[in-house]
């Protein structure tokens, strides 16, 4: 079956999923303008003609405040070398910034050793288009400022500060307040998971929306490069992208060994053992949960199941695959049109530069026709590619259900293959497809930022309102306008002074 059958057998589906939703949703990319943030805060029935003086005063409470916050050690350590992994982390240090009033210090971004990468922030994303997109939320600055003392010229030093895994928001007014008052800096690490995501604060979360969908941009050689790859694969019609986690760090966090020459599951065990915190594994059992990633041939099984043939083309974001091509050739055999970044792109930049790859693999798939992530355990690549394409216009996304699909496959590896396919299509079709739905618990708010992230142009409650397509530069008029009297007071009173 062709992309082009499948988006059409999707039709119905989709008006179920829509319906409620068709007279009043509009994608929230206007909604998450650095503007809305003002307007939420001081009310929306007030006109926006009368914001200047709260964007005034906004903008005073940020420049008034000395206190530097340093979020940093934003770590890539333990999942993949995914640029994606920082997106998170880098939301949250946003909002802990806006929450204690401080100022931002750029993230860094710290590759470990396996992935032998260190591009940093400024090697990935577009560092003026950030500062720049959220200076209406928290001052952010490039790096710690330095002072002069007796004389001295020196760096302010940040009082190193490890905040709880998921801490609330109180621990940050509180503690974390505490210290950086005490200190005039604080430096937060680790940051991995380090505040928690559901906040009984709407604009809170829209913040962390505007910085991971609009702030965070990558670098224009990067969008250009990932442009390029997604014109070429274009070219030639639809095409699908996977997110394929069947690699050496994700394998031996998952603890599934069994398929493994033993020579390999040495390899695994030895991974873990040196990255990962010891407990018992049952190989039979984690299966049956679904907890093992899906292998490339049962990656494949799924799509023939769905009714695709080997005319498919097929995007492959993935690092190396652990066990080499004795694994990928079950997959080849049945999808032949494979690519990845370096087929694509044809440049030796990408090869060189993990990091790079990784954020273009992002752009590929975040443009894709179809995306389907192969494991979303603790995945930040793949669970925010689903979030980021479900804010985007609720693009396809086909999201394998692998505890439900794990028994089916047992059956077949057992040799009980009859009504295989039949089985693999029930499960599959009954997923979202990338439709808009509540979040549930354990769903992560970045795989799904609905209601928060998303306005309304008829809404019951005001405060779901759509903004005004030009808030930026009707607050930006304003500002300058601000500016101007500000600078032609002053020029009077000098002037007055000088006479009297």
């Amino acid at each position: 079956m062709e992309l082009g059958a499948f988006f059409h057998s999707l039709k119905h589906k989709w008006r179920e999923n829509t319906s409620q939703l068709a007279e009043s949703l509009y994608i929230a990319r206007s909604s998450n303008k650095a503007g809305d943030a003002l307007r939420r805060r001081y009310g929306y029935r007030q006109p926006l003609k009368q914001l200047s003086w709260g964007v005034k005063g906004f903008i005073g409470r940020l420049s008034v405040s000395l206190i530097i916050l340093l979020i940093c050690s934003v770590f890539f350590l333990s999942f993949g070398p995914n640029s994606s992994n920082s997106r998170v982390e880098i939301c949250n240090a946003v909002l802990a910034a806006r929450i204690m009033n401080a100022t931002l210090v750029l993230p860094e971004l710290d590759a470990n050793a396996f992935w032998h990468d260190h591009s940093g922030f400024e090697g990935i994303y577009d560092v003026e288009h950030f500062i720049k997109s959220l200076r209406y939320d928290v001052r952010i600055v490039e790096k710690l400022p330095e002072i002069t003392k007796n004389g001295k010229t020196k760096k302010i030093k940040g009082y190193q500060l490890r905040p709880p895994r998921d801490a609330p928001i109180s621990w940050y007014l509180t503690e974390a307040l505490e210290k950086m008052k005490e200190h005039g800096a604080i430096y937060l690490t680790p940051f991995s998971h380090r505040l928690e995501e559901e906040i009984d604060n709407p604009e809170y979360q829209r913040l962390r929306c505007r910085v991971n969908y609009h702030a965070l941009r990558f670098k224009p050689h990067i969008m250009k490069l990932s442009n390029s790859v997604v014109s070429k694969l274009r070219a030639q019609g639809h095409f699908l992208a996977i997110h394929l986690r069947f690699e050496l760090d994700m394998l031996a966090f998952a603890g599934c060994y069994n398929i493994f020459t033993p020579e390999e599951q040495g390899i695994l065990k030895k991974y873990r053992e040196e990255n990962f915190k010891d407990k018992p594994l049952d190989y039979e059992q984690i299966r049956a949960n679904g907890k093992c990633p899906l292998t490339p041939e049962e990656v494949g099984l799924i799509f023939r199941a769905m009714g695709f043939d080997n005319s498919t083309r097929i995007y492959l974001a993935a690092g190396k695959i652990f066990g080499g091509e004795r694994y990928m050739k079950p997959f080849r055999a049945l999808f032949p049109q494979l690519e990845n970044h370096n087929t694509v792109a044809g440049t030796e930049e990408i090869a060189e530069n993990t990091l790079l790859g990784s954020a273009v693999d992002y752009m590929v798939c975040l443009l894709s026709d179809i995306f389907m992530p192969t494991y979303d355990g603790p995945s930040n690549f793949a669970n925010n590619l689903m979030g980021h394409r479900l804010y985007y216009g609720f693009r396809t996304t086909i999201t394998p259900d692998r505890k439900a699909l794990a028994p089916i496959f047992i059956a077949q590896e057992n040799g009980r293959t009859s009504g295989f396919e039949a089985a693999v299509r029930r499960v599959m079709f009954n997923s979202k497809l990338g439709g808009p739905h509540k979040r549930v618990h354990p769903e992560s708010f970045y795989t799904n930022s609905w209601p928060e992230c998303f306005c309304q142009t008829s809404p019951k409650n005001r405060g779901h309102k759509c903004p005004l397509e030009n808030v930026m530069e009707i607050l930006n008029s304003r500002m300058q306008s601000d500016e101007t009297d500000t600078a032609e007071s002053e020029v009077t009173s000098n002037f007055t002074s000088s006479i009297s």
